[in-house]
């Protein structure tokens, strides 16, 4: 087994859970334009930043938008999202994913996030984990999203190490290619752990301590 010297975490869908509320802020803008939009369509937002979300809602809508029109779109999208992110608590981090994080800390393995939310400190301060992380690169420090590896190369560069020292813990087939694309290794969870270029495929987020 190989010995690592970091981990990488995906945020949403892996330490926890804001598919739904991301569901309702993009159903609120598609229902405003007259555009079908459903848990299948969402699915497809997971890893991929929020412009290029927008581009997915708007694959149905028939009428041409300016780039500023685009822009105020994805804003009010945030802005609904970011309310139903209040709404978020400590009781959103479950206990499986709390003692097994104290215990890759007691490990001494450095912890790091990479997300391509840009609302991940607000949701890490929500769940109780604002202080918890020895780095984090997400949405704000990026110009490229997954599965372009940015992310995750940033990521392992906060915390001094090379990517090939640093396994990454993602949900989504956009975040598995990303990792594979920097040279990382990559443990997938959820839908991602059916997907053949995984490192490691794990039932739950507990499996990770029997990787590192």
């Amino acid at each position: 087994m190989k010995e690592y010297k970091g981990i990488i975490f995906d945020l949403d869908g892996v330490i926890c859970f804001t598919d739904h509320f991301h569901y309702l802020a993009w159903k609120k803008i598609a229902d405003k334009l007259g555009v079908y939009f459903d848990e299948v369509i969402n699915n497809r937002l997971r890893g991929v930043s929020r412009m290029e979300s927008l581009e997915i809602v708007l694959e149905n809508y028939d009428k041409p938008l300016t780039e500023e029109e685009k822009v105020k779109l994805a804003e009010e999208k945030n802005d609904y999202y970011k309310e139903l992110l209040k709404d978020m608590t400590t009781a959103d981090l479950s206990e499986e994913v709390k003692e097994t994080l104290d215990k890759l800390r007691e490990k001494g393995l450095k912890l790091s996030i990479g997300s391509s939310s840009k609302n991940t400190k607000f949701i890490l301060e929500r769940i109780g984990l604002s202080d918890f992380f020895d780095a984090i690169s997400d949405g704000n420090n990026i110009t490229k999203s997954k599965p372009d590896p940015e992310v995750f190369l940033k990521a392992a560069e906060y915390i001094n190490l090379k990517p090939e020292e640093c396994l990454v813990v993602e949900d989504a087939f956009a975040g598995v290619d990303g990792a594979i694309a920097g040279d990382f290794d990559c443990a997938a969870l959820g839908d991602a752990a059916r997907y053949e270029k995984a490192t490691y495929k794990l039932n739950g987020f507990a499996d990770l301590l029997t990787v590192c």
